[in-house]
């Protein structure tokens, strides 16, 4: 069995080295126990720095789509894997060594259709950090998973479509509710794994001013522009770097 890591990269060559690195040491200490071997695919989302360089540099393989959606790009990658469990890894996120086993560990059970794991922001503002703690405990409460590092079957990824490419912004969370509601009626179960944490960047946290942090992140804003492209450029082609 293979399972199948899927990143998707626009304009990440000062961060993927460490995101690569990360995983890198993940694989190697999964395929050290014998249960799986692993593959990374780097999706390169139209990258106009060395974002695809540091990947081949770093043992990924690299593929290309260019249309700026990340739902999409996250689906080519899925498309041209070849794992029976596929992984989605943002390029900015830094994993613990043991995520790859723990994940294999949980989908060892048959019942479990997939997942999410759970993420430690760390940003320099204290105002900042006590939000994003703020939003955490909630979105454990209302079993939102946002998709920093989400998990799931080939063949139930595909029986759900992927990811919803007509969105722009919450598909991360679109899928794992989706994913949620699709186990339960196969009577199936989805985990949310709390005992290891991922850590994404917080860039755009330590850059952007408090207002405009609890606006993009505000879930009224983005359920009411998710699907509008234009509202997103921050994250599409103006993020910060």
């Amino acid at each position: 069995m293979l399972i199948s890591v899927v990143i998707p990269a626009f304009n990440e060559e000062a961060y993927l080295g460490e995101t690569l690195a990360s995983l890198n040491r993940s694989k190697a200490i999964l395929e050290g126990e014998g249960s799986l071997q692993a593959e990374i695919i780097v999706v390169d989302n139209d990258s106009d720095d060395s974002t695809a360089d540091v990947a081949r540099d770093l043992g990924a393989t690299v593929i290309r789509e260019t249309q700026h959606n990340v739902a999409k790009v996250r689906n080519t990658g899925a498309r041209l894997s070849n794992g029976d469990i596929l992984v989605f890894v943002d390029a900015d996120t830094i994993v613990p060594d043991k995520l790859l086993s723990r994940i294999v560990a949980a989908m060892s059970d048959t019942n479990c259709l997939g997942g999410a794991v759970d993420t430690d922001y760390r940003p320099m503002k204290v105002t900042v950090r006590v939000y994003l703690q703020f939003w955490r405990i909630l979105g454990k409460l209302t079993g939102m998973a946002q998709g920093a590092t989400q998990f799931c079957r080939r063949d139930l990824f595909f029986a759900l479509n992927g990811y919803d490419e007509t969105l722009f912004m919450g598909e991360d969370v679109d899928f794992h509710w989706r994913l949620k509601r699709i186990a339960k009626r196969r009577n199936g179960g989805v985990v949310f794994v709390e005992d290891l944490r991922v850590v994404p960047s917080t860039r755009r946290f330590d850059q952007w001013r408090l207002w405009r942090t609890l606006i993009w992140t505000n879930p009224l804003f983005i359920f009411l522009f998710r699907r509008t492209a234009t509202s997103w450029q921050g994250w599409y082609k103006a993020g910060p770097r």
